[in-house]
């Protein structure tokens, strides 16, 4: 994976600073409740490697990840599986990596591409989605679900079906397994990120006007902004936010931070609950006039290709996001649902919870953050 150094080496100093949401390379990264990095996406395990004994079906699952995917590397995978993949919202590109990560497993255990759907933001399309996959005989499904409580009705009847079901980023608390981030401590992440660049920088401001771009319009992700903006408030004393919107798109991004520059002339920080709406804000600080040479800024968390290719660019403002490794989400879930598929459902659901690791300008530049643009 492009950035697993850049995990392992920053997960120990994220760990001191965060009481407390894959990367688009050839490895993924190791989540948080994991000890090892899962295995070599590149290299399969060695015929001649013994397995770990697969938990009876019905009892609780407490293999690691790097376990699961040597348990099904071993296996002969039936190559006629139906997997699919009901995402919130494919204009992010957060979830265009899980989906990256998801058909690359796929791939490694030979199975055809799974479908993926683009619910789009809305939440009748996306019950109706899954119920599609439901009638049509799927063996597993993981979805990015926009309100899990829309969705009960239709996992537990996926559930009782024999279906393998699976959450990823936002939770659906009766699924299988779920690869999921602690929302709150996500926020306090990129608040951090953000609140460090305003104290080493403008702390002689008697006030720093801040925009907040957030996934308000998701109900589980409101606690990441409310993360966000505790942490600014407690960790700066001269912080004025003078706008919280819901905008998670470069497009409604772009809008929201035009808009706050138009009644607040003065501002000089965007922070955006993930790299979507940052990257808009990001683009509407650089329409305005502003570089590198300016005391403006703008954080967001998801570290995605978009973001940090911004981040390395000349005199840049982007100064900051967190990396969650969606990739890896998407690999290892896909392996956890096979399994679940040869072996039978755990008796109670398996939760993988995000590692959040920051990632400064600093450490980008520098290579501390490990990351190939290529």
């Amino acid at each position: 994976m492009k950035k697993l150094l850049a995990m392992l080496l920053a997960v120990t100093v994220f760990g001191a600073t965060l009481a407390g949401c894959g990367s688009k390379g050839e490895e993924p990264a190791a989540p948080a409740e994991e000890t090892e990095a899962p295995a070599d996406a590149e290299e399969p395990a060695e015929a001649e490697t013994e397995a770990p004994e697969a938990a009876p079906a019905g009892e609780e699952d407490t293999m690691t990840m790097d376990e699961v995917i040597a348990a099904v590397q071993a296996s002969d995978v039936p190559k006629d599986l139906k997997l699919g993949y009901v995402c919130m919202n494919l204009a992010n590109p957060w979830f265009v990596q899980v989906v990256e990560g998801f058909n690359d497993a796929c791939k490694e255990m030979g199975l055809s591409e799974p479908l993926t759907i683009d619910s789009q933001y809305d939440v009748d399309k996306q019950v109706s989605d899954v119920e599609t996959l439901v009638n049509d005989n799927y063996n597993a499904i993981m979805i990015s679900p926009i309100d899990q409580n829309a969705l009960e009705s239709i996992v537990t009847t996926a559930n009782e079906a024999g279906i393998v079901t699976s959450c990823a980023a936002q939770s659906v608390d009766i699924s299988d397994f779920r690869y999921i981030c602690e929302e709150y401590s996500y926020g306090q992440a990129i608040g951090k990120n953000a609140a460090n660049w305003i104290n080493e920088n403008l702390a002689d401001q008697e006030e720093v006007q801040v925009c907040l771009i957030t996934q308000d319009n998701v109900a589980d992700t409101i606690a990441r902004a409310d993360g966000i903006q505790d942490t600014l408030e407690a960790e700066c004393k001269n912080i004025n936010i003078v706008a919280r919107q819901a905008g998670d798109t470069p497009e409604l991004g772009l809008q929201i931070v035009e808009s706050t520059l138009a009644a607040y002339p003065d501002l000089q920080v965007v922070v955006a609950s993930n790299d979507s709406g940052g990257i808009g804000g990001y683009q509407a600080m650089v329409n305005a006039g502003y570089t590198g040479d300016d005391p403006v800024a703008v954080f967001s968390g998801d570290a995605t290709d978009e973001a940090l290719n911004n981040m390395l660019e000349e005199n840049t403002i982007y100064r900051g996001t967190v990396d969650l490794f969606p990739y890896a989400c998407g690999y290892e879930s896909a392996y956890q649902l096979v399994y679940y598929i040869m072996n039978g459902k755990p008796a109670a659901t398996k939760t993988v919870i995000f590692d959040p690791v920051l990632v400064p300008l600093a450490d980008l530049l520098d290579g501390t953050y490990k990351y190939d643009p290529s």
